[in-house]
């Protein structure tokens, strides 16, 4: 029988399904905090996001950590000047693309996202979804 192990390689934090990730940044937005992209996240506001994805999620401790630990270089990345320009420019449409990417890309809890590849990834899943809706306009 195969033993898991819990334990979390922080030099490269494991991907997760887009929608755990989707479940913290709603958790802020339900709870009208949704610009914590702009302003950043305390510790208090992240064990409240641990509390809600603890109760969407269950069992499942190390997606709700790696969920965690992405989520909080998801808010940690806005605060470069560029993506906070980009933020600022595209509104609450944003949030969804940098979900996605932020569940996908790789991630060193240490270093953080890396900057350029990320607003690349995020322009990227942007441009997709505008050729996406004028196709079904």
């Amino acid at each position: 029988m195969p033993i898991q192990s819990n334990i979390l390689n922080l030099s490269d934090v494991t991907l997760v399904d887009p929608r755990t990730l989707a479940l913290a940044m709603q958790h802020m937005v339900d709870t009208g905090r949704g610009l914590a992209m702009l302003r950043g996240i305390s510790e208090a506001e992240l064990r409240e996001v641990d509390g809600a994805l603890w109760d969407a999620m269950g069992d499942n401790p190390a997606e709700r950590v790696a969920a965690l630990v992405r989520f909080r270089c998801l808010i940690k990345v806005f605060s470069s000047r560029r993506l906070r320009e980009l933020l600022m420019r595209t509104g609450y449409n944003l949030i969804d693309p940098a979900v996605q990417v932020a569940a996908r890309m790789r991630l060193n809890a240490d270093l953080g996202f890396n900057l350029l590849e990320f607003e690349r990834a995020l322009v990227e899943q942007l441009g997709k979804r505008d050729f996406e809706s004028a196709l079904a306009a």
